[in-house]
């Protein structure tokens, strides 16, 4: 793939398992997810038809995305980040990918199997509808917010949407939730310029939410259903102390516009 001169994207490798087929990508993003990451990509078959399906793989050493499994529930591509960073490094790595695959519009989703895939035909009536940012929210009619952590549910509400709301000038109920979608003209615009180094972990969802606003471009949120398990452990990378306070971190840096180009 070539990429402009410009452009930080992390080292990778390519799995092609079909050839582009749709005008639209989904991206699942995970990293050792296990059955739970196998058990969503099995459900998530149903759309193969309508989307390329993306996987944005953070270097899996469990065999959950073994290309004979991936293909066999029509995966289109599985892509294996080897150079440095986390989300956003993989949220780079599969944007960027999408771009010069030519799609115009990408929708993006966590692999743990939390999320309610079949909402990604709102995602893409959005875009159809010439919205840029899509941002999916359990909290709005339609959409449901099941099991959820009351400590993280005081946080959403209390402290994260509303600190995004305030920089974006746009109010947003559900920023931390990772089903969105984006336009390509916003990927694309230098204002916006998503493709930097300093995209590593979570800064990239708030990033955008907030430059996309920011910039005049249409936003809109469509709801979703995010269901946490009954019992066992929550499916999260962020750690009770040190991940909260980075999230904390990287929310002030992104309404401060630290993140700007």
């Amino acid at each position: 793939m070539n990429y402009p001169d410009d452009w930080q994207v992390p080292e990778f490798k390519i799995n092609e398992l079909s050839q582009k087929g749709q005008n639209y990508a989904i991206c699942v993003f995970t990293i050792n997810e296990g059955s739970n990451f196998q058990r969503q990509i099995h459900e998530m078959e149903a759309l193969s038809h309508t989307f390329d399906i993306i996987i944005a793989d953070g270097g899996s050493n469990d065999g959950s995305t073994d290309p004979a499994f991936l293909s066999s529930n029509h995966i289109s591509v599985l892509l294996t980040k080897i150079g440095p960073g986390k989300l956003s490094a993989q949220m780079r790595m599969a944007l960027a990918y999408s771009l010069a695959r030519n799609y115009e519009g990408i929708i993006i989703v966590d692999g743990n199997n939390k999320d309610d895939t079949s909402a990604a035909a709102l995602f893409s009536k959005a875009l159809d509808s010439g919205f840029d940012h899509v941002q999916g929210s359990r909290f709005i009619p339609g959409g449901k917010a099941n099991r959820t952590p009351f400590m993280r549910w005081l946080a959403i509400r209390l402290i994260h949407s509303p600190m995004i709301s305030l920089a974006a000038g746009y109010r947003y109920t559900d920023t931390t939730n990772g089903f969105r979608a984006y336009s390509r003209r916003l990927l694309l615009d230098p204002q916006v310029a998503p493709f930097r180094g300093i995209f590593t972990t979570y800064e990239l969802h708030y990033y955008l939410a907030i430059r996309a606003a920011r910039l005049g471009y249409r936003i809109t949120e469509v709801p979703v259903t995010r269901t946490y398990p009954k019992s066992g452990k929550t499916p999260t990378k962020i750690s009770p102390i040190q991940g909260n306070l980075s999230i904390l971190k990287i929310l002030i840096n992104a309404v401060s516009g630290r993140y700007n180009p």
